[in-house]
């Protein structure tokens, strides 16, 4: 077997709207083709030796054991893959259940789509089944732990952690959108205007001061004791001469921290000789120039949570440890409570595993123990000198019996300190009697407190201590959301963003969008090229000015990655025609129309779905769509928009000259074509098939008719504000337009414009596209021939897979179809194909360029004008 290709789907894409996130591997099965698994021996039997687990999945027998099922009469590997691909995610932690296997249209090679909850878990998963698959192919054995092993340590070098993991997860269950903005903790929640972004349990609304304060644990101590607070008796050095007399002053036992230290990293507690005293200032000294040294108060170690200024959580932390049974040694306690099913890698599971380090040894060294001590029947020793679950700690919530008098001095330092989220250390013998009365005090204030030991405690109630902080971000009636119009087909989908983000624009939003040529926002170009995919629109999502986005969404960038947004609030399908067929397995009309359909797929309940009521395809979407639609056509008459207005449908129609919005039986006439210069006097059909389109969507969203009237007519095509879409540039003796036509149909649109231009002559310079089909290219050729007098075929700039010679040949087949004595010539290069178009026009001359480097094009026919206005002068 061969993996051609593994695609990641990480937004709504045309394997699922739902699941999101997919991995789609494209994958030949050779000669196994040949050989479904019932004709290879044995197989079965040794997939379920090594995956036992795999009897659970009911596969389309609809019970246990019914993939083997399938296996034992016979189905293919890809099928089989797919399901091993889930199982091992599963056993490394990740329990993913949705899969499919589907054929490409070529014999042997087979899409199989599967889930994933880590992005790089999902490709290690997709190659790792084939290995597997291929070992049991082959009666080879096969390292399965290993796979299992390095799963579980990518997903632990890529996931969330516990704290950001449980805000992100609350975000989703309030439909609040998120973004990662790093492969670390960064996280934006919401798009646009409407985001706010956080780190760990530190927002965008942490003061800078305060995180700096409670950094500085001297500083924090001075403030909390100015105002009252209860704090333990200590000073502050950094020169080792001071040590003694520090000692002196606090006085035994003793605890040793770093001034700006955090989980624990260079802390010692009870210290109780100089000898000691002089090792632990050693150790914090590795984490800062400053070390605390502090009264060791006895008591428990508790940790409060105060998230905006209110009392959240709180629980009684304990550092690892292991209790004795008289018979074991400290090494096999370890082991036993390690095999604990609560206990996993990393934050896999609510406890993490005990390590043995060197603080293990340290701690088990001050009770002259080793790991080989046998403790006595239920002598608890501890193997870390602070309590952090990382390190194997336990927690048991205490949040309900805190004492109401605890709960104000909690909330009255998150005050104090000025942070929003605020994790307070106490030691005290209980939390349920006020600090002064049980001598308790507080040890430390932490800015970006760690949320597992509330949120799985190893004892008492879990805690959804997630969700005071999404209500802080999201108070009621704050919107996490900005609008989204979302634009795809086969041709003017560049040209209706334009015109829709012009409206949108002149109704009072700093709009961002996507096209063709780049992505703007408000009149600014920020990125040149082709931004029509994912990270084009997620660009325009994470821009913190952006109050409505525009995203131009084309074919490629939902079938590579799926879409960069979740939900659309309009969708505007242009027309759904032949072009790029045979590309990515996409091979009919009816496969192009599902591509297009995720677009459709997304808008949410109560938004629209627009689409071209003169395109069958499109009107197929329509049928299926689970949101409102409305219809767009040329044709008042149209028998869709007939029966969608008699419903009392809303649809938008060119009628007697005029751009007309059908509501049930009103009419309301927008504006007259002849005052919309995008369509060129109304001479260009498929411009005021844009000019429907962008009329419509922004009708439907809620602008007012007169607004949109005013904006059609202030939007001028030029090649300013459509780059390479029917761009005319008048000379003295001839005209010169630049178009970006580059399909059939684009091309019998430039064809239909051209039959009402009178001209002495017609040039065009054209070219085909080496990854489009034999037909379309012969097609291009054709339709050239039929509305130019005189030809220069160009070669493109990105041959795509085909020799040049090929794709002139096929547009000369072409060419000589319609009349074998067609003027034509070959011009390879671009630039040099224009310069002599130039040289050869004639008084009366219109040279027509069907270009796919519109900026270049553009600069040259910018560089004749410049010449002729100097002649002039």
């Amino acid at each position: 077997m061969k993996i051609i290709d593994i695609k990641v789907m990480r937004g709504p894409n045309y394997w699922s709207i739902a699941r999101k996130k997919l991995i789609v591997m494209k994958l030949d099965l050779e000669d196994l083709e040949e050989r479904p698994t019932n004709k290879i021996e044995g197989f079965g039997e040794r997939l379920l030796q090594i995956l036992p687990s795999l009897m659970d999945h009911r596969c389309s027998e609809g019970k246990k054991g019914g993939l083997f099922v399938r296996i034992k009469d016979g189905t293919w590997m890809g099928h089989v893959i797919e399901h091993i691909a889930l199982e091992l995610q599963t056993l490394a932690g990740m329990e993913c259940g949705f899969g499919r296997t589907r054929g490409t249209g070529k014999k042997g090679v087979y899409n199989v789509v599967f889930s994933y909850m880590e992005e790089a878990v999902g490709i290690y998963a997709a190659k790792a089944a084939v290995k597997l698959a291929e070992s049991l192919i082959a009666g080879e054995a096969y390292d399965l732990d290993a796979d299992i092993r390095k799963m579980r340590e990518l997903r632990e070098s890529v996931r969330f952690g516990p704290s950001t993991g449980s805000i992100v997860d609350e975000a989703i269950a309030r439909d609040i959108p998120f973004i990662r903005v790093n492969s670390e903790s960064l996280v934006q929640l919401g798009y646009g205007k409407n985001q706010v972004r956080f780190r760990a349990t530190m927002t965008d609304r942490t003061s800078s001061i305060a995180v700096d304060l409670a950094s500085n644990k001297d500083e924090t101590k001075r403030m909390l004791k100015d105002a009252a607070i209860p704090v333990a008796k200590g000073v502050c050095i950094s020169d080792p001469d001071a040590l003694e007399e520090a000692v002196n002053s606090v006085g035994f036992p003793l605890v040793f921290k770093p001034l700006d230290g955090n989980h624990g990293k260079g802390a010692s507690i009870n210290v109780k000789t100089m000898e000691d005293a002089r090792g632990a200032f050693e150790h914090a000294k590795k984490y800062s120039r400053k070390i605390i040294i502090e009264k060791f108060i006895t008591g428990y170690d508790f940790r409060v949570l105060v998230i905006n200024n209110k009392f959240t959580a709180a629980a009684l932390r304990e550092p690892a440890h292991v209790t004795g049974d008289g018979t074991s040694s400290i090494q096999q306690l370890i082991d036993k409570e390690n095999h604990d099913p609560r206990r996993g890698y990393g934050h896999e599971n609510v406890l993490t595993e005990i390590s043995i380090d060197r603080e293990t040894l340290d701690q088990l060294a001050k009770k002259e123990y080793t790991l080989d001590t046998i403790l006595k029947k239920d002598e608890i020793c501890y193997l870390k000198g602070t309590a952090n679950l990382s390190t194997g700690g336990t927690s048991t919530d205490v949040t309900d019996i805190v004492h109401p008098h605890n709960i104000f001095i909690c909330e009255r330092i998150s005050r104090v300190i000025g942070l929003d989220i605020c994790g307070i250390d106490i030691m005290a013998s209980n939390l349920s009697e006020p600090l002064e009365t049980t001598g308790g005090v507080v040890l430390e204030v932490n800015a970006a407190p760690g949320f597992r030991m509330h949120l799985a405690p190893a004892k008492g109630l879990p805690r959804n201590v997630a969700a005071p902080v999404i209500d802080m971000l999201y108070p009621a009636g704050k919107s996490c959301r900005i609008p989204i119009i979302a634009i795809t087909g086969t041709n003017g989908k560049t040209t209706t963003t334009r015109l829709i983000s012009h409206i949108v624009k002149n109704n009072g939003f700093k709009v961002g969008f996507t096209t063709s040529d780049g992505i703007y926002v408000g009149n600014s170009l920020l990125t040149k090229g082709d931004t029509t995919g994912p990270v084009s629109a997620e660009f325009i999502l994470k821009d913190p000015t952006v109050e409505f986005a525009v995203l131009e969404t084309a074919r490629g960038g939902i079938l590579r990655a799926g879409l960069g947004f979740g939900r659309c609030d309009v969708a505007v399908v242009t027309n759904i025609q032949e072009d790029h067929m045979g590309l990515s397995d996409i091979n009919t009309l009816k496969d192009m129309a599902r591509v297009k359909g995720v677009v459709v797929e997304s808008v949410k309940r109560d938004g629209y779905a627009v689409l071209n009521a003169d395109n069958e395809y499109c009107v197929q979407l329509g049928e299926n769509a689970d949101c409102q639609v409305a219809y767009f056509s040329m044709n008042e008459n149209n028998m869709v928009v007939k029966e969608h207005c008699r419903r009392g449908g809303i649809a938008a129609v060119y009628e007697n000259g005029f751009i007309t919005i059908k509501k049930g039986d009103w009419k309301f006439r927008v504006q007259k074509v002849t005052n919309v210069p995008l369509t060129f006097g109304g001479r260009v059909s498929f411009m005021i098939q844009n000019v429907l389109a962008a009329t419509l969507a922004t009708y439907v969203y809620g602008f007012a008719t007169e607004d949109i009237a005013t904006s059609l007519e202030t939007f001028i095509p030029s090649a300013a504000q459509t780059p390479g879409r029917m761009n005319i540039f008048d000379f003295k003796d001839y005209k010169v337009m630049i178009d970006f036509a580059h399909n059939p149909d684009g091309f019998r649109g430039i064809k239909e414009y051209l039959s009402t231009v009178e001209s002495t002559s017609k040039i065009g310079i054209i070219t085909g596209t080496g990854d489009r089909r034999d037909d379309d290219i012969r097609l291009m050729g054709k339709i050239s021939a039929e509305m130019f007098d005189h030809i220069i075929i160009r070669q493109d700039k990105f041959l795509r897979g085909r020799q040049a010679e090929d794709i002139v040949r096929l547009l000369v087949e072409g060419i000589q179809q319609v009349n074998p004595e067609t003027s034509y010539e070959y011009v390879p290069k671009e630039i040099e194909a224009l310069n002599h178009a130039f040289s050869i026009a004639k008084p009366g001359s219109f040279i027509i360029a069907l270009s796919d480097v519109i900026d270049n094009a553009i600069e040259v026919v910018h560089s004749y004008l410049d010449k002729e206005r100097q002649q002039i002068k």
